[in-house]
């Protein structure tokens, strides 16, 4: 059994504004998961919880999610789009209207499950619309919109982080999402269609594949996100989810191979283009989260900058993007130009701008990083903009539910992999440096004058903190060159969208 085309629906103004109303909603979305994390010790501060409650919070959120995702294109053809992006954007702002107000940890822990849930249904609904709605020539300039997710909200979430944690209400980290979920409601009112109902299609609904999917992922999220507090195979709770994720997994796409309505078409994967752009892209989610969250972490730790102080050089990279996603959408529209050579030139610039931080001292200020700020400004969109036209171009229409659903939970996925591997590292690193360097300090501490003894540990701490960081850049030209590979080898030459053959 196939899944219907819906009938073409003429693109207007009107229409454009439908659009718009799920990019702001899906905005918020990506914007609230990062902002919430960001500033995670100032929300358990005022909420009197504990690091060990906050890591669950952030664990069931990241879980919830990725799930949601996974089911979203489902639901919003079973509902209708339209129906279906209305509920899930103003349920995303009323839950976030609630957190600050939880009365205990187990309603807030509830609270942002379900927020999570909500939050998870709205970025794959947006690369729904892009690929069902828009006409073929203005296709790529909705998927760059979709990209502004990976690059644009990511990076604005550390300045409104800073902005509400520092000198304003802290409720606000919940709160800011309201008036855009307001906005983007109102428009996503007014301009999508309204399809009908197709409540039918729960008689057809791969029920196994729905809890052994959604089973796994989080099960999978849980264990990573919470593996490194609990000492990973030391902790049986550990063992038991990476156990469960490891079985349900392959369950869930053998059971999609089969199925004949899958919430994952596993076909799909046989498209080179596709498969290229889904493994590029979770490497891609990994080199944005390093290129705000690194000079931050550096600036905080070495130098001591407040979020606050450090907020301009994630707004170097997030603002641009209003403007520079559409002129790469514009740049690839055409046939002369080969997509392939724009994702290895934007990979080269982001390279290029990891060298240049790996050099970094204990000397570095703010000023030092905006150079290599600037390239990853105009990298990231060159990479995740031909990405998508790679990954979507062999998509037919009535296959974009589930290229959203398979694009998107790999994504969140991703994102989850990225914040894990990212903070292990950087604790492994920092660790292996302090080591080292106190060993050489104490063998060496007797010849040092009495004044120099004082501020050992502390020297020691800083510089291993330097050359951390040095490392984490270092390792993401690893990933950058893997990347560049796979491109030399996988994926055909992709084309822009192309206007359609009369019958």
């Amino acid at each position: 059994m196939t899944l219907t085309p819906p009938a073409p629906t003429p693109f207007t103004p009107r229409l454009t504004l439908g659009l718009v109303g799920v990019l702001i909603a899906a905005l918020a979305s990506g914007i609230n998961d990062r902002v919430t994390d960001i500033a995670l010790a100032d929300l358990l501060g005022n909420f009197g919880l504990g690091h060990d409650e906050g890591s669950w919070i952030s664990s069931a959120y990241a879980a919830s999610e990725v799930s949601a995702m996974l089911i979203a294109p489902w639901l919003a053809v079973t509902f209708s789009l339209r129906r279906f992006a209305l509920v899930a954007t103003f349920a995303f702002a009323l839950l976030g209207v609630l957190s600050p107000l939880a009365p205990n940890y187990a309603s807030l822990l509830l609270l942002r499950i379900l927020q999570g849930l909500a939050g998870g249904f709205l970025p794959p609904l947006l690369m729904t619309v892009a690929l069902r709605f828009l006409p073929w020539h203005y296709k790529l300039y909705g998927l760059s919109a979709y990209a502004m997710t990976a690059t644009f909200g990511p990076n604005l979430a550390l300045p409104l982080a800073a902005i509400w944690a520092e000198g304003s209400d802290w409720r606000l980290l919940f709160w800011q999402i309201v008036p855009a979920c307001g906005i983007g409601g109102a428009l996503i009112a007014y301009g999508l269609p309204q399809d009908p109902l197709r409540l039918e299609r729960f008689r057809q609904l791969d029920w196994r594949g729905a809890l052994l999917g959604v089973g796994g992922l989080a099960l999978l999220v849980v264990g990573l996100t919470q593996g490194d507090r609990l000492d990973w195979l030391a902790s049986p709770l550990v063992v038991l989810c990476l156990l469960g994720a490891t079985v349900c997994l392959p369950l869930f796409v053998l059971n999609e191979w089969y199925h004949p309505l899958p919430l994952f078409r596993v076909q799909l994967l046989a498209r080179r283009n596709f498969s290229y752009g889904i493994l590029t892209l979770m490497l891609f989610v990994f080199i944005a989260l390093a290129g705000s969250a690194l000079p931050a972490a550096y600036l905080g730790h070495v130098q001591g900058y407040r979020p606050i102080q450090t907020m301009p050089l994630a707004l170097t990279i997030a603002l641009p993007q209003l403007l520079i996603a559409p002129l790469v959408a514009w740049a690839i529209n055409r046939n002369s130009v080969d997509a392939r050579y724009v994702i290895a030139l934007g990979l080269g610039l982001i390279a290029i701008a990891c060298l240049g931080n790996a050099h970094l001292t204990s000397a570095w200020v703010r000023d030092d990083f905006y150079l290599w700020q600037i390239l990853q400004m105009f990298g990231q969109p060159m990479v995740v903009v031909p990405l998508l036209m790679a990954a979507t171009g062999v998509i037919a229409p009535h296959e974009g539910p589930f290229a959203s659903a398979m694009v998107n939970s790999l994504r969140g996925l991703g994102a989850s992999l990225a914040g894990v591997g990212l903070e292990n590292f950087v604790t492994w690193r920092e660790h292996f440096h302090s080591n080292h360097l106190l060993d050489q300090a104490m063998n060496n501490r007797l010849a040092l004058p009495a004044q120099a003894n004082l501020n050992l540990a502390a020297r020691a701490r800083e510089q291993a903190f330097v050359l951390t960081y040095a490392d984490a850049y270092l390792a993401l030209l690893a990933i950058i060159a893997l990347a560049l590979v796979v491109l030399l080898t996988l994926p055909a030459r992709p084309y822009p969208p192309q206007p359609p053959v009369p019958s």
